[in-house]
């Protein structure tokens, strides 16, 4: 299927190898002059499965622990992301503060909250633990829930600050942070390469990946009564759609102008995989269904496909080196720094296509349709309207 299989990031001088036999082979410089090249065995080829047929715009499938992306298309396309952001929100914050420590909420907490955003309940003058805050965060998706966490942290643009600099941190370079919430505030862009990385580091931390998991959890309703809340991951819990066995979480989001996004990660026989599926164009459950679809390929084809790109590594505090200064280095391993900035594409869509030879477009046949490399580009910060 055309634009199926994607490498993340690759240097200017790719080397273009089309087969049409039995197997095809694409083969990358490395990034680093200490890692091998990339090799691509296509899916859909020489014995290694087709990638299911999807109608997202954008998606990915990587290996955690190895951090190898199998597959993906659109991976730098630049999206609304929706409440999946909330990923990047909680790697950023969530170590600032014990799980047990108290917050009584005021009014100013939640200053701001932008009208139709989702919200848990939580009520001015009422205290809840920091526990509790991540839960109406990871589990109803609450806005107010966001809200309140970032003006503990020091208020919501200090917060988004820090979130940017923390993408950057990650090799996230598609990602333009505006609000810590995810809505559809103007010029906020993610891409599948980038929510996948926020993903792939966030579950490094055992609180974040514990809230993640969560199915239900009672939530303090005033007058010292509760509230019993479920998550809205439904290929978590079940609802409308079948639970995937052996899903980890991780985030799923919606907005009318996003569409339906979400990042899953599932275990299965000890290999954890990650997808992220951006606006499928048919309902609601179609972004569960084709991230079911996708792991389920994913761990057919792990071990039969050629890795075709690297998610970039943790820095300083989740398992890199620190530069002085207190200053976090770039992921090791990332296979992001190779290529240049480009500009805009006169679509506005800032995924420059490059000329085959010379440049950095490589282009092989995977699951019977020609599949195009396109280089990684900044978000432009266009303008978008609110929901």
């Amino acid at each position: 299927m055309p634009g199926t299989t994607s490498s993340p990031q690759f240097s200017r001088r790719a080397a273009l190898g089309i087969g049409f036999g039995a197997a095809t082979a694409l083969a990358l410089p490395a990034p680093r002059a200490s890692a091998a090249p990339v090799a691509s065995g296509a899916p859909g080829t020489a014995g290694v499965p087709r990638v299911p047929r999807l109608d997202a715009r954008a998606w990915l499938v990587a290996d955690h622990d190895s951090g190898k992306v199998l597959a993906a298309s659109g991976a730098h396309r630049a999206l609304p992301p929706a409440s999946t952001l909330k990923m990047l929100f909680a790697d950023t914050v969530l170590p600032r503060f014990g799980a047990d420590e108290k917050h009584r909420v005021t009014a100013a907490d939640l200053a701001g909250i932008p009208a139709g955003s989702s919200l848990v309940g939580i009520q001015a003058g009422t205290t809840y633990t920091v526990r509790q805050l991540w839960q109406g965060v990871f589990l109803r998706s609450g806005n107010d829930a966001v809200h309140v966490l970032a003006s503990m942290n020091g208020g919501v643009a200090k917060t988004v600050r820090e979130m940017q600099r923390r993408a950057e941190e990650l090799g996230a370079n598609d990602t333009h942070v505006v609000s810590p919430d995810g809505f559809d505030h103007p010029g906020q862009v993610s891409s599948a390469y980038d929510l996948t990385l926020f993903a792939h580091a966030g579950l490094r931390n055992d609180d974040f990946r514990a809230y993640c998991a969560t199915k239900t959890a009672d939530f303090p309703a005033g007058g010292g009564k509760t509230f019993q809340m479920q998550n809205t991951d439904r290929l978590l819990t079940g609802q409308g759609v079948t639970p995937y066995e052996g899903l980890i979480g991780v985030k799923n989001g919606y907005t009318s102008h996003a569409g339906n996004t979400f990042t899953g990660a599932a275990t299965r026989d000890g290999r954890t995989l990650l997808v992220t599926v951006l606006r499928p164009k048919s309902g609601y459950e179609a972004v569960y269904e084709e991230t079911a679809a996708l792991l389920d390929w994913g761990f057919r084809a792990v071990d039969r496909v050629t890795p075709v790109g690297t998610l970039g590594a943790p820095p300083a505090g989740r398992g890199g080196a620190s530069k002085p200064g207190g200053e976090q280095g770039a992921p090791a391993g990332s296979t992001r720094a190779a290529a240049s900035p480009s500009g805009p594409a006169p679509s506005g869509e800032r995924k420059e296509a490059l000329a085959l030879g010379g440049s950095a477009a490589v282009a092989a046949l995977a699951g019977g349709g020609l599949l195009a490399l396109r280089r990684r580009a900044r978000p432009s910060g266009r303008r978008r309207r609110k929901a």
